[in-house]
């Protein structure tokens, strides 16, 4: 695997994870320590601050917004900063929605695994953001065709795909398929920093639900 992980014990084994149990269990350990790793010199971790500033571009500050795979709530503090006031998180680790919880920027916040539908029902949401979970052994490209499911016609998703799987993991033929088959328009999928202190990118994919 070319992508650097800066030496974080937490990235390697989060990069190798295999199954959902394994990943519950790595997220609620890491939960306490997740924001100083991730966001401190070495890792530089941009994305969330870059995901917002696409959300809001795309549907200003009224939006309702789901953040699917929240985290601790990097993304969800970038989206307040910015005036959204209605961001729901969805998460896989108790952990971490506890440090979501603490940030007062979530209307609700529960516990999913995106690996599977989602409970939301369709057209619930303006936007979709998901931002770090579409990644080396996370979740794979059928999600966003929940995504889009749960998004209204003329909305957005918002998604940091990991530049080096882009292609290989198969989330370009994925947008493809949505595309080709009329339910999304890719508005972009420009290379961005994704952790900047590591010169790891990331494609910000913006899709249009048609």
């Amino acid at each position: 695997m070319a992508t650097s992980t800066g030496g974080n014990p937490y990235l390697d084994r989060a990069y190798a994870l295999s199954s959902t149990d394994d990943a519950r269990a790595l997220y609620d350990e890491w939960a306490a320590t997740f924001d100083a790793d991730i966001t401190d010199e070495t890792q530089g971790y941009v994305a969330p601050g870059n995901a917002a500033d696409a959300v809001v571009r795309v549907a200003g500050t009224g939006a309702v917004i789901l953040d699917a795979g929240c985290g601790t709530g990097l993304a969800g503090v970038e989206l307040a900063r910015r005036g959204a006031t209605t961001v729901d998180g969805l998460d896989l680790s108790p952990g971490m929605l506890e440090r979501a919880r603490a940030t007062g920027a979530y209307r609700d916040l529960d516990t999913a695994d995106l690996t599977v539908p989602l409970a939301a029902a369709d057209d619930s949401y303006d936007v979709v953001v998901c931002v770090g979970t579409l990644t080396h052994g996370h979740v794979g490209p059928s999600v966003l065709a929940e995504f889009v499911r749960v998004v209204r016609s003329g909305g957005h998703v918002v998604a940091t795909v990991l530049d080096d799987i882009w292609e290989a993991d198969g989330f370009r033929a994925e947008v493809d398929r949505l595309a080709a088959g009329e339910l999304v328009e890719m508005v972009s999928a420009d290379v961005q920093p994704y952790r900047a202190g590591q010169s790891v990118d990331c494609r910000m994919l913006i899709l249009q639900v048609r």
